[in-house]
């Protein structure tokens, strides 16, 4: 798949969970195991608690909002954080475990049954619109690969992942991928959209665009399929990424077509 260089009007940066793929029953799904393997049954949060701990802008990372919300069991259960033991590693091989599965080669994990919420035809009609566009996401290269290339069929798509940029709300990994998307070095002028479903993405544009004022930086909210399963929840979550900076909300990400980009920018 070739995206066109000329004339390009807009870049579109596309977050991958939640965007592209459905986690709520693969990473959020491993984030409850690894909480409930790791306070010995005792608890395991709901989808709704993940989200709570996500509003907050900071945990981007899922091995480490695994771990928070271990420490946050223990201390509501009257124990000092600096008092409890856990190893960081032991954390993330039974996250790991879960999400891609006990062989490292052939993965059989909760990663092979996410739903994807996009098809490759989306992105050719960007293309044909002269929108440029790119990925910039928090999961593992092997993980983000997996499901651009071997379900989406992309090649070797521009991807900067986990291993490539700190965490979000750091904007670095944003700028990468705009920059890799940008056939003229000077060019500090097209609009970039960064489209996410969590707070933390929000945050990312809105530190993107201090540091880069010149240009126009906009954040586009995709309501997660979990949070669309009730009214309440579906309200609660859009307010919440309206509050962080998303110019417009869709319930999914192919919404947001070459008109709608052209309206934000």
């Amino acid at each position: 798949m070739t995206q066109q260089s000329q004339l390009v009007s807009a870049i579109v940066v596309f977050d991958i969970d939640g965007v592209v793929r459905d986690v709520g029953g693969s990473y959020r799904r491993a984030i409850a195991d690894t909480v409930e393997h790791f306070t010995q049954n005792a608890y395991r949060p709901s989808l709704a608690d993940i989200d709570v701990l996500k509003s907050e802008g900071i945990w981007n990372n899922d091995w480490e909002a695994s771990q928070e919300l271990i420490y946050r069991y223990f201390e509501e259960q009257g124990q000092q954080r600096h008092s409890i033991t856990l190893d960081y590693s032991t954390i993330v091989a039974f996250f790991q475990s879960r999400y891609r599965g006990s062989d490292p080669e052939n993965w059989t994990g909760y990663i092979c049954n996410e739903p994807l919420l996009l098809q490759s035809s989306y992105l050719n009609e960007l293309s044909k619109a002269g929108i440029a566009w790119g990925f910039f996401s928090g999961a593992t290269r092997g993980s983000a690969n997996y499901v651009l290339e071997k379900r989406l069929g992309l090649q070797s798509p521009v991807l900067v992942a986990m291993e490539d940029a700190p965490s979000k709300p750091d904007p670095t990994g944003l700028i990468a991928t705009v920059q890799q998307l940008t056939s003229d070095a000077l060019d500090n002028f097209t609009p970039v959209v960064y489209v996410g479903d969590t707070v933390a993405d929000m945050y990312t544009v809105e530190k993107a665009r201090s540091l880069d004022p010149s240009r126009m930086w906009i954040g586009v909210g995709i309501l997660p399929p979990h949070v669309q399963e009730s009214l309440q929840r579906r309200n609660a979550y859009t307010e919440t990424l309206k509050i962080a900076g998303a110019k417009v909300i869709f319930d999914n990400v192919q919404e947001l077509t070459p008109t709608e980009i052209q309206k934000l920018v």
